[in-house]
């Protein structure tokens, strides 16, 4: 999703710089929620105030919801078909593009200082050398990032 959401939000309609959008991911990470949906929520927001806010979440959860209730019983009925069992494996190898292209952008836009690489180094050791939860590593880099950076990350834009 966050390929999708850079291309629309930072290429096509230049809502936000990619530093804001950066800080949007990284404040959706360590809230409760979809990633998406607190993005656009804030976007929304940015963009038209409350109202923007509640139509830009809408349209983030609704065509989700149609398309997953709607494909749901055809997967359960079809699912031992060896076409669907080729797509499955397909998409998998799509979603893993999908998160090393978001990974890729975000690194780019992130790790700009010493610091920076530094958390990034910590939780990649914390998640698979000391098999830490990666929610807790998110976690404690938030608030290593607030400690080095302050409060100023916690207002994208800043």
């Amino acid at each position: 999703m966050i390929p999708l959401m850079e291309k629309e939000i930072i290429q096509a309609n230049k809502w936000l710089s990619m530093k804001e959008f950066v800080d949007i991911i990284a404040i959706a990470e360590v809230t409760p929620g979809p990633i998406a949906v607190n993005s656009a929520t804030y976007v929304g927001y940015k963009m038209a105030g409350v109202w923007g806010a509640a139509f830009a979440t809408i349209g983030v959860v609704l065509p989700s919801f149609v398309i997953v209730i709607s494909l749901a019983s055809l997967f359960l009925k079809y699912k031992d078909a060896p076409a669907v069992k080729a797509i499955s494996k397909g998409l998998r190898a799509a979603v893993t593009a999908m998160i090393a292209s978001a990974a890729f952008s975000m690194a780019k836009a992130s790790l700009i200082d010493v610091q920076g690489i530094v958390i990034v180094g910590l939780v990649i050791f914390g998640i698979f050398k000391m098999k830490i939860h990666p929610i807790i590593c998110i976690f404690l880099a938030a608030v290593l990032g607030i400690a080095l950076w302050g409060g100023m990350m916690l207002v994208p834009g800043l």
